[in-house]
């Protein structure tokens, strides 16, 4: 029994030694392939970081052209309602139509402050309607300068909301 060990040996050596050879072709084309597919996923992740990097730097160009956009659109709004401010001002100021009420008024009184005695009731009474008429004038030209001023004011806030709107569009 011996004998037949000696003789089976070398080929049972044989055939575990192409085996062990199979075994070790097998982990090296394994691992092999492992390194290339590794190699494949490392140059994706490079260029999908290099591509996320890219649209990160241009949404942030946008982002600063439109907030760029929007603040020269506020500082020329913000200049077309200090222009409002400044025109509603400049209309409290200005009373000519006021002062020619008050005149009017002035002079009518002192007109009829002359006559004869028996028309004082009626004079005083044109004098009233007088003053009544200039007080009302005086202040429908100032409530139509408060409103023209808010209308200013919001057509320069409006138009200045637009403007941004449209800067956003961009």
């Amino acid at each position: 029994m011996n004998a037949l060990w000696l003789r089976i040996l070398p080929y049972i050596a044989a055939v575990a030694i192409v085996l062990i050879g199979l075994l070790l072709a097998y982990s090296h084309g394994q691992s092999v392939t492992d390194a290339e597919w590794q190699a494949k996923w490392s140059a994706r992740d490079v260029l999908d970081a290099d591509a996320k990097a890219l649209n990160e730097s241009t949404e942030r160009a946008k982002e600063q052209a439109r907030q760029q956009t929007i603040n020269k659109v506020i500082q020329d709004g913000q200049k077309v309602i200090d222009q409002a401010y400044a025109d509603a001002a400049a209309s409290r100021d200005y009373r000519s139509l006021r002062d020619a009420a008050d005149a009017t008024a002035g002079r009518v009184a002192a007109s009829q402050a002359g006559g004869h005695s028996c028309t004082a009731a009626a004079s005083q009474a044109a004098t009233r309607a007088v003053m009544v008429f200039a007080d009302v004038l005086k202040r429908a030209d100032q409530r139509a300068g408060d409103l023209a001023a808010d209308a200013d004011q919001s057509r320069g806030r409006g138009v200045t909301c637009e403007r941004a709107y449209d800067g956003l569009g961009n």
